[in-house]
């Protein structure tokens, strides 16, 4: 009898697999431990900050769309919160200086060249001029009385503010002058400077003017027609500042011009330099 053939023993060895590393669920609780980590820090981050940063934290988180009452930054990037009460103080900064100019007789009939907004900035106080040169003798930075009496009537306003004062010149797209050491670009630097001047000595602070700017023609306020008068502008803005305003004085216009302020125009300082094409 043949005996039965003995069959080998065979032994499957199964490799394990550490399905856990796969599968990414470590990523998961890592992803759960950065983020508790990161709510921490930002906590504590919070606890030493001011007042101001912690308001605007949670003025954003009770109203993400972005109708809380802080919001914003103004375009210089320096990060001044608005408030609402500061806001409605800018309204009413607005409403009293458009009545002290109805109140004047003689600037009553310039308001529609006077242009006063609020913008995310702060409140912008334009000055246009019209084809005659209104604020401007022609091609020069001397202010006609009208142009000085409108600048101390706004002094007498802005320098009870705490707000600082930013001043811009404009011009048109009508070339000054031929000769290059005095364009546009300086013309509308010295408007600027010239109200600044006028403003200072009426009480505008001297620190209160932060900065002065000349822009000749590269603002175009009717971009569709670089040659429009209204180009030719001066543009005064109260920065927005945290917190509200102080009230507002309550007097009322005077009557009359104040006294004339005479400001040298570069325009006699420079022989030779006469405007071309009419005013700017």
């Amino acid at each position: 009898m043949t005996p039965s053939r003995v069959q080998p023993v065979i032994v499957v060895r199964k490799k394990s697999r550490h399905s856990g590393h796969h599968s990414g669920a470590w990523k998961v609780a890592y992803a759960d431990f950065v983020t508790a980590m990161m709510s921490l820090f930002i906590v504590l981050w919070l606890m030493n900050s001011s007042e101001k940063v912690r308001n605007a934290v949670a003025g954003y988180f009770n109203d993400p769309s972005g109708t809380a009452s802080l919001v914003g930054t103004t375009m210089t990037g320096n990060g001044e919160t608005v408030t609402t009460a500061a806001n409605d103080n800018l309204r009413k900064l607005k409403e009293k200086l458009e009545q002290e100019i109805k109140a004047r007789k003689d600037l009553e009939a310039l308001s529609k060249q006077i242009e006063i907004t609020i913008t995310p900035e702060g409140l912008r106080i334009e000055l246009l001029e019209d084809k005659n040169g209104t604020f401007y003798q022609s091609g020069s930075a001397r202010l006609s009385d009208r142009g000085q009496e409108l600048l101390a009537l706004l002094a007498e306003e802005l320098k009870t503010l705490p707000n600082h004062l930013l001043i811009e010149g404009h011009t048109d797209a009508t070339q000054y002058s031929n000769d290059a050491d005095y364009s546009n670009w300086e013309l509308s630097a010295d408007r600027a400077n010239a109200a600044r001047r006028l403003m200072q000595r009426d009480g505008v602070r001297a620190d209160q003017v932060t900065q002065v700017r000349g822009y000749a023609d590269q603002l175009l306020r009717v971009k569709s027609n670089p040659y429009d008068p209204s180009n030719r502008r001066i543009s005064i803005l109260v920065k927005n500042q945290e917190g509200a305003l102080p009230p507002l004085r309550g007097a009322k216009a005077a009557n009359g011009p104040p006294a004339q302020v005479n400001l040298p125009s570069p325009g006699a300082a420079r022989a030779g330099h006469a405007p071309a094409g009419g005013a700017r």
